[in-house]
């Protein structure tokens, strides 16, 4: 599917997308930091568009007609580690269920945390949405069974057109495991050390951690063990045995792979490898997505093999080799179905490469299929 990723960061969505097989076209982020990075690891574009301006940021999008928007907007005023006060950066929240509403994708993936479920801000994001015709998922997913060595809980909002609330929950949760990743069985032997710090929020809470547990949430905050800390009774272990983790340990918690490329300064580097979508959660969420996907798209094929049959008397075998010529291009189709598709065959290296009277094939079974789309 055609992608735009919006607050993409470092690209922690944009990577676990793109390694279940999206095509990520572009994306957008205002931090420079973080664009570099961005520039470092990725091929497409990452642009600089200030998203507090909905009109000029649909202006720049609108050309890449994307089949789904994925994004986190900054999430601080939602976050149990801020005031809680729905200001200036939650609107941004709201500025991107227009750019939804206006660009109209088939889907779309809202990330936060926690506390964004039940804000204000959400509320009227979520009224724009369902106005523009999407049906909603709303849960909450705590990394650690998804694959990610972390407690790291986030809400995810997924859209598309035309569903039912909460159409994707039981694809969701299907391949959530019992027992939670601990950080040994993740990372085996990269991490040198049996225990580690990490700054508790206040005194009353455990500082040292075992690999033998998942991590706790990955903050940007970093602090080596300081002279007169007082161990805890539910720290892990001695605290003589145990150290702050270092940017590769923590993007490795991130599940960013060992050739990711970070830059910048160290609180920097800190700051985007906190704020970023684990990878292996957010490919979770998009193969979830291409599986619903894919089943639509096959009840669709029954549709139209019936339509084949009583608009066009087309018989058995006649009817099978267009389903054949589509299936040919399911990777356009299970983007959009439209007039731009046959566009889209121009610029398609797959398509290009083919025999004269194959391109010939494709190009009547799509004309019989948008006919179909006129007719349903």
């Amino acid at each position: 599917m055609d992608t735009i990723d919006l607050f993409s960061g470092c690209g922690g969505m944009s990577l676990g997308f793109a390694t279940a097989g999206f095509n990520i076209m572009a994306a957008v982020e205002n931090w420079a930091p973080a664009r570099k990075v961005y520039e470092d690891n990725f091929s497409h574009p990452v642009l600089d568009i200030d998203l507090n301006y909905v009109d000029k940021a649909i202006q720049e999008l609108n050309s890449y007609s994307p089949s789904i928007i994925i994004g986190g907007p900054p999430c601080q005023e939602f976050s149990i580690a801020g005031a809680r006060v729905e200001g200036s950066r939650a609107l941004l929240t709201l500025n991107f269920a227009r750019i939804i509403s206006i660009i109209k994708p088939n889907w779309f993936v809202f990330e936060n945390v926690p506390g964004a479920q039940k804000s204000k801000t959400w509320d009227n994001s979520k009224k724009i949405l369902e106005k523009s015709g999407y049906g909603i998922t709303e849960i909450v997913l705590n990394a650690a069974h998804f694959g990610v060595p972390q407690n790291r809980k986030r809400f995810f909002a997924i859209g598309r057109i035309g569903e039912t609330p909460n159409f994707l929950v039981s694809l969701l949760n299907e391949k959530k495991s019992q027992k939670r990743l601990t950080l040994r069985e993740y990372a085996g032997k990269k991490i040198g050390i049996e225990f580690y710090y990490r700054h508790p929020r206040n005194w009353g809470r455990k500082g040292i951690f075992s690999l033998d547990e998942p991590a706790p949430t990955v903050r940007a905050t970093v602090r080596n063990v300081p002279p007169g800390y007082t161990a805890h009774s539910d720290d892990a272990g001695p605290i003589s045995e145990a150290r702050a983790l270092n940017i590769k340990e923590r993007a490795l918690i991130q599940t960013f792979p060992d050739n990711f490329i970070f830059s910048g300064t160290n609180t920097a580097q800190n700051t985007m490898i906190a704020n970023a979508v684990p990878i292996l959660l957010a490919k979770h969420i998009a193969n979830c997505i291409l599986t619903h996907e894919s089943k639509l798209q096959r009840e669709k094929f029954d549709l139209f093999r019936e339509w084949l049959a009583k608009e066009h008397n087309f018989q058995h075998k006649k009817i099978n080799n267009i389903i054949y010529s589509l299936k040919q291009v399911d990777h356009i189709l299970i983007d959009n179905v439209s007039n731009d598709i046959i566009k889209k065959l121009k610029s398609d290296k797959f398509f290009i490469e083919l025999p004269k009277n194959e391109k010939s094939k494709i190009r009547r079974a799509l004309k019989h299929r948008l006919n179909f789309e006129m007719c349903v």
